[in-house]
């Protein structure tokens, strides 16, 4: 019988990347499961990468973290947690809301995301939560929030296909997002008149079929955006209804652009000005444009300049909300997305409302029935491990993410939690650099053994469902923060018993 029609195997979405396929699983009866794709899934349509294909064979027990722990002995749940709360209460009595911080990650499904929020900043009262998606994300998201008053990604992977002329820049997408690649190789193949124009310094995969390969010189990426939003503007290659009707400040960022003709762009990018001037002619020539962008345009120090400059070529020609044409920002992690919709950095509230607006926090704090809401921003990822390391923070809890191995400067990170009046750590795994500097161990529930939703770069909501149980006593990170809220005496706000409710 086929994946598709077998009735044993379940819905479920790929965790690898910000795709967010959709996958069928089945066990297999000796506690492992096969993965095939969901032909009826719209962000893959059955198609998977390699990693998504080899999902079955990551499952297993080695290293996994079976048992609650305290200083490395195995304790009960109730310890651990009492353990966890009396800490966590102890701090915030003797130093305030904020003395405490929770550090999550885009691996968590939206109902721990959001659950994490509403403790930390609606009844904490600190917005001291930051997420590992900080590290990736962060750029786009003031980028957006910049141009559209809001952190919403404008385009679908439908666009993709129908866009006469893609430009891949800071984004790799043969290797990071491949189903999405193999979509445009495919209408590329239909369409061959379709362009394909890659901005990256390195000769990657994604080249392959590039019609043009701009290899500019690293950093310079905003120049190259700024040339091409000047030769739009003199070429007359402007929707100038849409740029009266539906932005502002035309006039200050035309002459902010003036200065980069060709010529001082070529100077600039180390790029020979036929090529750059062979991308622009494109570009203005070609109504049905979408522009990917990832990790290579965001994690840069100007990535938000970056951002923005690719937008507003966009915004100036009208190149936005319509079929085949807009910026898109395509994500590195499964719920990153998810994530930004439920406020999870330390600068929003979910639904993309600001926690530095009154009427959004009065909104969000009479929604929640909150005690004492969080009315400015928190510490956010980099700065929370340095008031960590200066004594200001006294109690961490650090969810399904590694930073003593994935932040910058591991090893102060690392010394900082050593520090740490109370680390707490939630991980699958018993042995991961971070663990190792726990001070309380709480096991969590993997993939295969999570329920929930994530969302993805294309804002689309998927299930991820529970296929295996969960092994030994790991319990889900969202039953985990409303188990340590309740004994903080929050119990009104936290009683859910299923993800569906929350």
């Amino acid at each position: 019988m086929s994946p598709a029609t077998d009735t044993c195997a379940k819905k479920s979405t790929c965790p690898y990347c910000g795709v967010g396929c959709g996958v069928l699983v089945s066990p297999t009866g000796d506690g492992g499961v096969t993965v095939t794709g969901d032909p009826s899934h719209p962000a893959n349509f059955g198609k998977l990468c390699s990693k998504g294909s080899a999902l079955g064979e990551t499952l297993g027990l080695e290293d996994r973290l079976l048992y609650p722990a305290i200083n490395g002995t195995p304790v009960s749940w109730d310890m651990a947690l009492d353990k966890v709360a009396a800490g966590f209460s102890s701090a915030i009595k003797k130093y305030g809301p904020d003395s405490v911080a929770f550090y999550v990650s885009g691996q968590l499904l939206t109902e721990d995301y959001y659950i994490a929020n509403k403790l930390m900043k609606g009844y904490i009262g600190s917005a001291n939560i930051d997420t590992n998606s900080r590290l990736c994300m962060a750029s786009s998201v003031v980028g957006h929030k910049r141009a559209f008053g809001a952190d919403i990604v404008p385009g679908c992977y439908e666009d993709l296909e129908q866009a006469d002329l893609i430009v891949l820049t800071g984004s790799n997408l043969a290797w990071c997002h491949p189903i999405l690649y193999q979509r445009i190789l495919k209408a590329k193949d239909a369409r061959p008149e379709m362009k394909i124009v890659v901005i990256d310094p390195r000769e990657t995969a994604s080249c392959d079929q590039a019609d043009i390969h701009l290899a500019l010189a690293p950093g310079s990426d905003v120049s190259l955006f700024r040339g091409l939003f000047k030769y739009l503007s003199d070429g007359g290659f402007t929707d100038l209804n849409y740029v009266l009707n539906h932005t502002e400040n035309y006039a200050v960022t035309e002459e902010d652009a003036s200065a980069f003709d060709v010529e001082r762009v070529a100077e600039i990018s180390a790029l020979d000005p036929e090529l750059i001037s062979e991308f622009y002619k494109l570009f203005a020539e070609t109504p049905k444009v979408v522009t990917v962008y990832s990790q290579g345009v965001n994690q840069a120090v100007d990535g938000t300049d970056k951002v923005n400059t690719i937008i507003n070529a966009h915004l100036l020609t009208g190149r936005i909300g319509k079929v085949g044409a807009g910026p898109f920002s395509v994500t590195g992690q499964p719920n990153a997305m998810g994530g930004r919709e439920v406020g999870g950095l330390a600068n929003q509230l979910a639904s993309h409302m600001d926690i530095q607006n009154p009427i959004h926090q009065d909104r969000v704090q009479r929604y929640w029935k909150s005690p004492n809401m969080a009315d400015k921003t928190g510490l956010m990822a980099v700065d929370l491990f340095k008031a960590i390391d200066a004594g200001e923070v006294k109690a961490v809890w650090i969810m399904a993410t590694n930073p003593v191995d994935s932040l910058p400067d591991a090893d102060f990170v690392k010394a900082a939690l050593e520090k740490c009046d109370l680390v707490v750590v939630s991980d699958i795994y018993g042995h991961t650099d971070t663990v190792l500097c726990a001070d309380v161990v709480l096991p969590s529930t993997g993939w295969s053994e999570k329920d929930g939703t994530v969302t993805n770069s294309e804002r689309r909501i998927s299930r991820q469902s529970s296929i295996l149980p969960a092994p030994g006593e790991a319990r889900h990170d969202w039953w985990q923060l409303c188990a340590v809220a309740e004994r903080m005496g929050f119990d009104s706000g936290f009683s859910f018993e299923d993800p569906a409710q929350i």
